[in-house]
């Protein structure tokens, strides 16, 4: 069926994959079996046709936590939050070396990988067997990695789809957002047709350098889950937003991204601000979601 897919193509972009950051465990073949093995059949199969394009959907879970410095220390590398803390409502990651509060940065493509949950590590291993392929066959990758990616048609009422689309499913009940630890973790929420520009950028512009190219892709903008949850609730008319502490095991407290090497390589900057993106969400339709088993 490839084969015949594949036969006369230049490059592959390849968006297809299960997502879901930190839901449950008991997924893990369902990651290992659709984004790793389905993303290996792909690169099979490309070998066999002579396309040696890709331009690969990957993600900012690769990350782990962001970057961050001490003002003591330089860059630093946080270590795990300690329960402990989380309880006890300090969320802040501490320096490993003095355990002060450090200073998120902006995340580049070059920071160590650091999946936190079978999802990521999925994304991680189809990051590596793209550029193991591309080193064999002397093929080229672009790794996209999206960053928080929200608009039209995100499925509805589903841990697995995003905070974005959880925020607006509750609003669209009538519901409270329910916003985790304080609200103040930060990320870099990029609207889907910026997300489908960079690919389009990517797909008529291969890199020249390198067989993998990982990029953020991102808006450079970043907000707050608890400014998203407000943002949206005002927009939608709904419910203010109530913050009720706690945090999952593989979530992270800031993660944004470095937009640089995207303009850079690709020409790539996102037009969609913020404002404009929320409000426009808030009336966009949504789907229905479909099950992960």
């Amino acid at each position: 069926m490839l084969g015949r897919v594949l036969s006369g193509v230049d490059v592959v972009c390849h968006q297809a994959a299960v997502v879901g950051h930190g839901v449950d465990p008991a997924d893990a073949p369902v990651y290992a079996a659709h984004n790793v093995y389905g993303t290996a059949v792909l690169l099979a199969a490309m070998y066999a046709a002579k396309v040696r394009r890709l331009v690969l959907a990957s993600s900012m879970v690769v990350y782990g936590e962001g970057h961050y410095e001490c003002a003591a220390h330089g860059v630093v590398r946080p270590g795990p939050r300690r329960q402990a803390d989380l309880d006890a409502g300090r969320f802040e990651p501490l320096c490993p070396v003095c355990a002060v509060p450090l200073e998120p940065l902006p995340v580049p493509e070059d920071a160590p990988l650091d999946p936190r949950s079978s999802y990521a590590a999925s994304k991680v291993a189809g990051e590596h067997f793209a550029e193991g392929w591309a080193r064999q066959t002397g093929g080229t990758v672009w790794a996209l990695r999206y960053h928080n990616v929200y608009g039209p048609r995100m499925p509805r009422d589903t841990p697995y789809a995003g905070v974005a689309s959880l925020f607006r499913s509750a609003l669209q009940r009538g519901v409270a957002p329910t916003v985790l630890e304080d609200g103040r973790q930060r990320r870099d929420f990029v609207h889907v047709t910026d997300v489908a520009r960079a690919n389009a950028l990517a797909v008529v512009n291969p890199p020249s350098q390198g067989w993998l190219v990982p990029v953020n892709v991102c808006s450079g903008e970043p907000h707050t889950v608890g400014e998203l949850a407000a943002e949206l609730a005002k927009a939608c008319g709904g419910p203010a937003p109530e913050i009720v502490g706690g945090a999952r095991s593989t979530d992270v407290r800031h993660i944004v991204a470095d937009p640089a090497r995207a303009r850079r390589l690709l020409g790539f900057a996102a037009t969609v601000g913020f404002a404009e993106g929320i409000a426009a969400f808030a009336t966009d339709p949504l789907r229905e979601s479909a099950a992960l088993r």
